[in-house]
C-alpha cells in the first residue's frame, strides 16, 4: 500500500498473489488498480504451484515491464515478521506438503531479490483491502473473518495490522459446544472443537453429510452455525472492540445467515455493551464489500 499510495505513474506494475488451499490467483495491476492480466493455478505441491506462479510473473514482466513490487496473501499459519529467521515461510499447516515452504524466498530467487515482497495471511490482506476499498472504509479498528474451508481472521487496531509473535488465529479459539451437538468431535486436526472445527464448511459437511450449499435455509444446521459464529464474534467483540466486523468466505454466501448471527450475537452479549455500534447490528456485522 505504501507503493500504491506514493506511486501513481503508469510505468509501475504490481504483482499480486492470493494463495489458497485449492488455487493460487495471480494478477498484475497498474498503479490505478486496474487488473491487466490474471490467472488461476491449482494448488498442488509447493514447487509446481509456485513455479507456475513465477512463470506467470516472468511473462508479465516481458509483456508490461519490471514489477515494482509483489504482494502475497497466503493461507497459513505463516511467519509475516521480516526480522524472523522463518519470515516468508508457511508453518504447521494441515495442507499436505506445504509445511516449512519458503514462499517469499522462492519468488525472490525466481524474480530477483531487488523486487520488494509483501507477505501476510489472506485474511490480513482482506481486512487491509476492505479498509481501503470495501466494507471497512472509515474504520481504523476492524475485523475481517472468513468462513469457508477454514476459518481465519485479520484485525486492524488503530489502522495497523495486528501482529504479535505471529498473526492472529481467530479461527482456532475454543468454544463451548452446544448441548445438541456434544457428540460431534469437530473437524480441526489440531484442536477438534475450535471455531473452525465446529463452524467451517468441512465441519458442516461432516456433521450433516451434505455440503453447506445443498442445505435448505430452514435446515437446523443454520441455527447451530449462527450460534457458533456468534460465540466467536462475541469473543472478538469483547477482546478487540472493533468498530465493525466483516464476514466473508463461501459459507457466508448463504446471506440469510447474517440476520441469524446478528440476533444470536445480540442475545449472547445480553446488553453488556450498551454502545451505538453494537446496538445497530445491521451496520456492525456486515458482508464483505470486495
Amino acid at each position: 500500500l505504501d507503493y500504491y499510495n506514493n506511486s501513481m505513474n503508469s510505468n509501475e506494475f504490481y504483482g499480486t498473489i492470493e494463495g489458497g488451499g485449492t488455487k493460487f490467483i495471480c494478477a498484475v495491476a497498474d498503479a490505478q488498480n486496474n487488473i491487466l492480466h490474471e490467472v488461476r493455478i491449482p494448488t498442488t505441491l509447493p514447487h509446481p504451484t509456485l513455479a507456475a506462479c513465477a512463470d506467470f510473473f516472468l511473462q508479465a514482466q516481458r509483456d508490461f515491464g519490471k514489477l515494482t513490487a509483489l504482494g502475497i496473501a497466503c493461507f497459513g499459519p505463516l511467519d509475516p515478521r521480516p526480522s524472523s529467521p522463518t519470515y516468508g515461510h508457511i508453518l504447521a499447516t494441515p495442507k499436505p506438503g506445504w509445511e516449512n515452504t519458503n514462499v517469499v524466498g522462492f519468488f525472490q530467487q525466481a524474480l530477483g531479490a531487488d523486487i520488494p515482497v509483501g507477505f501476510d495471511t489472506d485474511v490480513d490482506a482482506a481486512v487491509l483491502a476492505e479498509s481501503h476499498w470495501g466494507a471497512g472504509q472509515g474504520f481504523g479498528n476492524l475485523v475481517y473473518l472468513t468462513i469457508g474451508t477454514g476459518i481465519g481472521g485479520g484485525a486492524l487496531v488503530d489502522s495497523q495490522l495486528l501482529h504479535g509473535y505471529a498473526h492472529p488465529e481467530m479461527g482456532h479459539m475454543l468454544l463451548p459446544q452446544h448441548p445438541s451437538d456434544n457428540h460431534f468431535p469437530g473437524s480441526c486436526p489440531f484442536h477438534g472443537t475450535c471455531l473452525e472445527g465446529l463452524a467451517s464448511g468441512p465441519a458442516i459437511e461432516a456433521r450433516w453429510h451434505q455440503k453447506a450449499d445443498n442445505l435448505a435455509p430452514d435446515h437446523p444446521a443454520w441455527q447451530l452455525e449462527a450460534h457458533y459464529l456468534a460465540l466467536g464474534l462475541m469473543n472478538i467483540c469483547l477482546i478487540l472492540a472493533p468498530e465493525r466486523i466483516i464476514l466473508g468466505g463461501g459459507v457466508m454466501n448463504q446471506s440469510f445467515l447474517f440476520p441469524m448471527i446478528r440476533a444470536e450475537l445480540t442475545r449472547l452479549l445480553g446488553n453488556y455493551l450498551r454502545l451505538p455500534q453494537i446496538a445497530d447490528m445491521e451496520s456492525y456485522v456486515v458482508p464483505s464489500g470486495l
